[in-house]
């Protein structure tokens, strides 16, 4: 994932994350704590946005998401708060932990927050959101890889047969 963020920008992003020990994830990034503690990926959101102004958010467990999808997304800050995009593999129909965030989120979660919504699409009725596309996602690839978490051994064991089928087919 961090080198997918690297690609995508041309530079070694910072990394934000609620974890303590997120520094030994991957040494050499810069690592900030969350600005409100205890909000889980709301709170990564939160911080990333009034650290950075602009931000290109991914989960760390979200190992396929490609630098293209990455610049995709921040080019669509140019005309929107928030550019996330559609899902079928999610609940909400979109994916909120891969997504762009502007700085007229900061005061937007700001407000969830207090509102005791700690959503990470809690927001969004107070931001401009645009949403990329189905249709568009698939040109990067199938959706349920794209966004696939390793949250658990077993998605792991999953991850790596990914992995080794994307490298045998090149």
């Amino acid at each position: 994932m961090v080198d997918a963020l690297t690609e995508a920008t041309g530079c070694a992003p910072a990394l934000f994350a609620n974890a303590p020990d997120a520094a030994d994830w991957r040494p050499g990034l810069a690592v900030f704590a969350d600005v409100v503690l205890g909000m889980g990926a709301l709170g990564g959101i939160l911080t990333a946005v009034e650290t950075l102004g602009a931000a290109v958010c991914v989960a760390w467990d979200m190992p396929f998401v490609p630098a293209a999808l990455l610049r995709d997304l921040a080019g669509g800050l140019a005309y929107a708060d928030v550019v996330i995009p559609e899902s079928g593999g999610s609940p909400r129909g979109v994916e909120p932990l891969c997504a762009a965030y502007g700085p007229a989120c900061g005061p937007a979660i700001r407000a969830a927050l207090a509102r005791g919504d700690r959503r990470a699409i809690g927001f969004h009725a107070d931001v401009r959101v645009t949403r990329l596309p189905a249709a568009r996602v698939l040109m990067y690839g199938d959706p349920d890889v794209l966004f696939f978490n390793v949250n658990a051994a077993e998605d792991l064991q999953h991850a790596e047969v990914v992995c080794r089928a994307r490298d045998s087919s090149r």
